[in-house]
């Protein structure tokens, strides 16, 4: 054992003060942390809560109903990354739409989906942008190549979101965060630093097991002096400014509005639209989509896991009739969430899953 890990576990450990919450909001984290065995290290005063640091998991229904439209009334071949296939809409998921007749192509990146358009002029390429600052600069990078290239035949459904109004949109819902390394190598730290102005205290993380628990003991070491903090303990990555060249990009092509959060609802300018000069590739505009409110299964508690309020072990269909085989919920797809994090490693904690699919 290293003695960052050493020194780290024993300020977690003998942690004796009030009872604190601490919310992971990177899917990444939550999974790391599973299978890193980090939980089983935690007193009973420290508590874990996950939050909306998934974006296929805060994905809304309405959006997963949308790219269903494309698919069966405007025969576009729909291209996605893989997980998305299985989250349900009002009616079905892609892969349901798939069964119907849809084309629907998972892809790597979203320049995979430019290159199916360019090289099949016949067909109409839609690419499903859904993402945080990571991954919008790719989608964007897309959409520059794809108008330089001239094609007719490319657009992109954009559900991309920014964290800063989530995370004050959660203020109060932990005593702090854990920010997702990978988001803050682009932002920067500056909106973090800002936040503790009101209240909202939080460490960036890496996805180490030095890392991760260096952040956890830094948290709890700050939390007991009893005023708002932020700490960059992931600073190989971080970088106060983050990365402007993305930034700059970005800001080019895209630029804020309001949009829907699943479990969280419409949080101002917290999405990301594409920009007039580039509207001959936006989705919405190109296809005249209809609006779509989307309905979820109301016993799903996807919402409420997104929000802390709840454990994934806390809704009845966990495990049952909701699992990675047959999911109910966006939170048992995705590889980075809460509900499938619990579901594979679970068991090594104590919690019972049925095995009966």
């Amino acid at each position: 054992m290293s003695d960052v890990i050493k020194n780290a576990r024993e300020i977690i450990q003998n942690y004796d003060g009030p009872k604190i919450r601490i919310m992971e909001v990177c899917g990444t984290h939550t999974h790391e942390i599973f299978r890193l065995g980090i939980r089983s290290l935690l007193p009973e005063n420290v508590e874990l809560i996950s939050g909306p640091g998934c974006p296929v998991c805060v994905t809304p229904v309405g959006y997963i109903d949308e790219a269903i439209y494309l698919a069966l009334e405007k025969q576009c071949v729909i291209t996605t990354f893989g997980d998305l296939i299985k989250v349900p809409g009002s009616k079905m998921s892609l892969a349901g739409a798939r069964t119907e007749g849809a084309d629907i192509r998972p892809v790597y990146s979203p320049d995979d989906a430019v290159e199916l358009a360019r090289d099949n002029p016949d067909l109409q390429v839609v690419f499903l942008a859904v993402g945080f600052e990571t991954t919008t600069p790719s989608a964007c990078l897309a959409v520059k190549k794809a108008q330089r290239l001239g094609l007719s035949n490319f657009s992109i459904l954009t559900a991309n979101k920014t964290m800063p109004n989530a995370y004050a949109k959660l203020k109060g819902s932990a005593d702090a965060f854990l920010y997702p390394g990978h988001v803050n190598a682009i932002t920067g730290n500056a909106v973090c630093k800002k936040l503790t102005e009101e209240g909202v205290s939080g460490v960036v993380a890496g996805f180490t097991a030095n890392e991760l628990m260096t952040a956890l003991a830094v948290t709890i070491d700050n939390l007991k002096k009893g005023k708002p903090f932020f700490e960059n303990c992931y600073p190989r990555v971080v970088k106060d400014e983050g990365n402007p060249a993305a930034q700059k990009l970005v800001d080019s092509v895209m630029e804020p509005c309001d949009t829907e959060w699943r479990g969280l609802g419409i949080i101002e300018k917290s999405g990301m639209k594409l920009r007039s000069e580039y509207a001959d590739f936006d989705s919405r505009i190109k296809y005249s989509i209809p609006s779509m409110e989307g309905r979820s299964n109301p016993a799903c508690r996807c919402p409420e896991v997104l929000q802390g309020h709840c454990k994934p072990t806390d809704c009845p269909m966990f495990g049952k009739a909701c699992n990675p085989l047959h999911p109910v919920g966006a939170c048992m797809v995705s590889d980075e969430g809460a509900c499938a994090a619990y579901y594979h490693y679970g068991p090594s904690i104590g919690i019972e899953i049925d095995e009966e699919m």
